[in-house]
């Protein structure tokens, strides 16, 4: 399914829904519909007109009203329009509170987690909803994976949708029985209201490190943005704190003193703490300790990033009510998130992951967890994407200096020559008196790194993680690392132990 139903709650008046608006042309309009989409106007629908990144909606207010829109909602006075227009000192806002009154109200009706921060997003989620089923309780999920409503899924086109689709998937959830919801928020979404008419039981920062700065200008502003998903917790909500990342720790100074939250820590210095006994390619054990009650925990996913992503999901679960038995059993019955440290295996004898990590923190981390349980070697292929944010990209350099052997490559160059971002990659590695493999072909880079194992070896191929595609210019060229892995380690030509072999070139 492309596009999910929108779930209406029939004709309402659009002033109650927004009683702090000011009207031209009309006292109040009565919707059944609410769109940013020209296209999908029709009888009893009010186009929001958002001013975005790349257009802005006021280009498309004829082709609304040609449709059958019945007014506008809008920050702007348009004279020349004889329409309905109700006018909001925040657009975005106000049409995402639309759409959920539209909606019903969803997640009203739902126990709702929301989670944010740089890294970790998609896997807290994906664990919540193991804890959940665990549980007893039908659960949905929204995130960079896919949007599932708990009993029906498909890909997710970005990491948190617009507000419509958003309210749309959370009223699919409450209309299939589904009782839980574990959502990704990103920073682009929380900074344009895209979640203004969600609420949250709980909201969990991750971490903050650096990330879209070619959106957010800057670190504070960055962190602001991930801050406001407090705006978002309802009545009884909790904010839940990493205590051992500086980023999502100094959120504190930012929230209201009433704003109630609590903390995760693997120092032992919070309300959910654990403590790391035993790591293996298997996974890991762990004892997990909430409100001091205390269990031991075996995980299936490597490293001391994923025990701290656990304690995120586990301090939300104990905050719903979910007893520790079954916390714990959820966790234990997680298998890892699509494209999160994804083993693939075809009877090599050496292991390959693959995993989305993108930036400097997400790879270091990566690679330390790796680091503590390979017996040989490790070998990094990875990249940074084109138009985005350029500063990343001595850092992640920098953090793949932590392997053996660094492959640098293209990972969605878009409309950037890939020699220049990989200059500014290297730059990160030189800094640090490291050289490196350089193949700016993505699947030549993988087949290298696949050569250059010997047994024992641990190859990351980071970047992508569950993407299918590598987007050069304009176009989407099929393009999977986990598909192109198992595909050259089934036809390696020779074994991987072969002296002769070696990288393409250095520089």
């Amino acid at each position: 399914m492309d596009r999910p139903v929108h779930y209406s709650a029939g004709a309402v008046s659009l002033r109650q829904l927004v009683p702090e608006a000011h009207w031209l042309n009309a006292a109040d309009l009565t919707i059944n519909e609410a769109t940013a989409v020209s296209g999908e106007c029709r009888p009893g629908t009010v186009f929001a007109v958002i001013r975005g990144t790349q257009r802005d909606g006021a280009e498309f207010i004829a082709e609304a009203l040609s449709r059958g829109a019945g007014g506008l909602l809008t920050e702007r006075a348009f004279p020349e329009f004889a329409c309905p227009q109700c006018l909001v000192p925040n657009v975005r806002a106000a049409f995402a509170r639309v759409c959920a009154a539209l909606a019903g109200h969803p997640s009203r009706r739902l126990r709702v987690v929301g989670v944010t921060g740089t890294n970790g997003k998609t896997t807290v989620t994906w664990m919540l909803r193991s804890i959940f089923r665990q549980a007893g309780f039908p659960t949905g999920v929204l995130g960079t994976v896919e949007y599932h409503d708990g009993v029906h899924g498909t890909p997710a086109a970005l990491t948190t949708p617009d507000a419509r689709t958003l309210a749309t998937w959370l009223g699919r959830m409450v209309a299939v029985g589904t009782t839980h919801a574990a959502i990704e928020l990103s920073s682009h979404a929380l900074h344009q209201d895209r979640a203004a008419g969600t609420e949250l039981q709980a909201a969990i920062i991750t971490n903050i490190t650096q990330d879209h700065f070619d959106y957010h200008g800057s670190f504070d502003e960055y962190r602001r943005c991930k801050a406001r998903i407090a705006e978002l917790l309802a009545p009884q909500g909790l904010l839940i704190l990493n205590r051992d990342d500086p980023g999502s720790w100094s959120v504190r100074e930012l929230m209201a003193p009433t704003v109630p939250w609590t903390a995760f820590s693997l120092s032992g210095a919070a309300e959910v703490c654990g403590q790391v006994l035993e790591e293996s390619l298997e996974g890991g054990r762990f004892r997990l300790t909430v409100k001091g009650q205390s269990a031991e925990c075996r995980l299936r996913v490597i490293g001391r990033h994923n025990v701290a992503n656990a304690l995120a999901a586990a301090a939300a679960a104990d905050h719903l009510g979910v007893p520790l038995a079954a916390i714990v059993g959820g966790l234990e019955q997680f298998r890892g998130a699509p494209g999160r440290l994804e083993r693939i295996e075809t009877g090599q004898p050496f292991e390959l992951f693959v995993d989305y990590a993108h930036t400097d923190d997400a790879l270091r981390r990566c690679l330390q967890g790796l680091r503590s349980v390979a017996a040989g070697r490790l070998i990094c292929v990875f990249g940074a994407g084109g138009n985005r944010d350029r500063g990343k990209r001595p850092l992640l350099g920098r953090a793949a200096a932590l392997a053996d052997i660094p492959i640098v490559t293209s990972d969605n160059p878009r409309h950037e020559d890939p020699l220049q971002i990989i200059d500014e990659i290297l730059a990160g590695l030189k800094a640090l008196n490291r050289e490196a493999v350089v193949e700016p072909d993505r699947a030549a880079a993988i087949r290298t790194a696949i050569d250059l194992a010997q047994p024992g070896d641990c190859i990351l191929v980071a970047g992508k993680g569950h993407e299918r595609e590598q987007m050069i210019g304009d176009v989407r060229v099929p393009f999977d690392d986990r598909s192109v892995a198992r595909a050259l380690l089934s036809d390696r030509q020779r074994p991987s132990s072969d002296p002769e072999a070696r990288p393409p070139w250095i520089r």
